[in-house]
């Protein structure tokens, strides 16, 4: 059938579908053709430094070939040592058997010591010098016989203790394995904030080699706080798993740079441990491998932090044995005999409020301005006595038993 022969009607109906059909199918022919009557196309993507940093972040590694935590512990993992320690205990007989009648009695077949006990201890370290010097923690190696130190590669060197300071639980060991030992690198823990990534690295209950992973949960978490009132440390506190073993070995960050020294762990919680900061080690192994000791400075006080409602409650109670003024700063609760504070004329039940004019409102506070003093340093101490104000000299002391 021709097509003047179709009706008009369905012409026209016919026109108009073809029509339809010829303007998409030139408009699809053109976007295939003719791109620059599309969308623009986008501009190539550049690396400029932000983006290759974000490439190198470690949110970005973790899920890449190789995590930020492999590279880090691939720097630092063959300077990270075991330490195995030894101890002889001599264990005397019971004093009632030393009693001269019940030997008289008995004879004198009765044996004068009971035999010796070998005491073994395990810790962590980690090698700051290709010469074989190795950080650690005091308690690791105090009072140890012998100790026996374990590179990652399984050979075991004698080691020699360099110094140990139980203030600030820190120690220095020696060992001869040439000059050429890995070292691990030390990072700064100043710059370390709340939220930052951290690393556990050590032989947590003889698992060697073993590797955890967390975050900084705080900063600066006193000594007192911790529970060792007996250290002079502001710790790093994390919730990388920290475990008996671990002492010594190094806490790092993202980077594999140490920022501290892991040391305890709270027996009563999960997921807290604690963490010399490193710049705080690095000062006092220098003076370790330098002296085999450091020297801190003293005033002889027992001490709590002291608020105006902790005065009051103390106040308000009949059985209380003094009354303190109600103030903030530090009471002291008790002071040594024959101490620099004792020669000064402080007494119990006051209140120290200020040092060298600046304000003291904690024990933490106090110990830390004493701790910065130098051997011999007057401080001048201001106490509130009951309802006056007295200005003592107080002359710094070494502290004995320290180390």
């Amino acid at each position: 059938m021709r097509f003047s022969k179709i009706p008009r009607s369905i012409r026209r109906v016919s026109s108009h579908l073809l029509a339809i059909i010829l303007g998409v199918a030139l408009t699809v022919s053109t976007l295939r053709v003719l791109p620059s009557l599309a969308e623009p196309a986008p501009n190539p993507v550049v690396d400029t430094p932000e983006l290759i940093a974000q490439k190198q972040s470690p949110a970005t590694a973790a899920i890449g070939n190789t995590s930020f935590v492999t590279a880090a512990v691939n720097r630092v993992g063959t300077a990270v040592v075991r330490i195995d320690t030894e101890r002889t205990i001599s264990r005397r007989v019971d004093p009632f058997l030393e009693d001269p009648f019940f030997r008289r009695f008995f004879g004198e077949g009765l044996p004068q010591q009971m035999p010796s006990e070998q005491l073994r201890g395990l810790g962590s370290g980690f090698i700051i010098d290709k010469g074989g010097l190795i950080l650690t923690n005091a308690h690791v190696v105090d009072k140890a016989d012998k100790v026996t130190v374990r590179l990652k590669d399984g050979r075991n060197f004698e080691g020699q203790v360099k110094g140990i300071d139980e203030v600030t639980d820190l120690a220095v060991v020696k060992i001869n394995a040439g000059n050429d030992l890995p070292v691990a690198p030390l990072g700064s823990s100043d710059n370390v904030q709340v939220g930052d990534w951290a690393i556990a690295v050590g032989n947590p209950l003889g698992f060697d080699n073993t590797v955890t992973l967390g975050i900084v949960s705080t900063l600066k978490r006193s000594s007192a706080q911790v529970g060792i009132s007996d250290k002079r440390l502001d710790f790093i506190q994390t919730d990388a798993a920290i475990n008996p073993g671990n002492s010594g070995g190094p806490l790092l960050n993202d980077r594999g740079e140490v920022i501290g020294i892991n040391t305890a762990i709270r027996p009563d919680a999960m997921g807290i441990g604690f963490a010399i900061p490193i710049d705080k080690a690095k000062a006092i192994a220098s003076q370790l491998q330098r002296d085999g000791k450091v020297a801190h400075p003293y005033l002889g006080v027992q001490m709590v932090t002291l608020t105006p409602q902790l005065a009051k409650q103390n106040n308000t109670d009949p059985n209380s044995p003094i009354q303190i003024p109600e103030v903030n700063g530090v009471v002291v609760i008790r002071v040594v005999p024959n101490s620099p504070a004792a020669t000064a004329g402080v007494r119990r039940g006051d209140v120290i409020v200020q040092v060298d004019g600046k304000s003291i409102t904690s024990a933490e506070q106090l110990q830390n301005v004493v701790e910065d003093s130098r051997l011999g340093q007057v401080l001048q101490v201001k106490v509130q006595r009951g309802s006056q104000t007295q200005s003592l000299s107080v002359r710094t002391a070494e502290l004995q038993g320290a180390s």
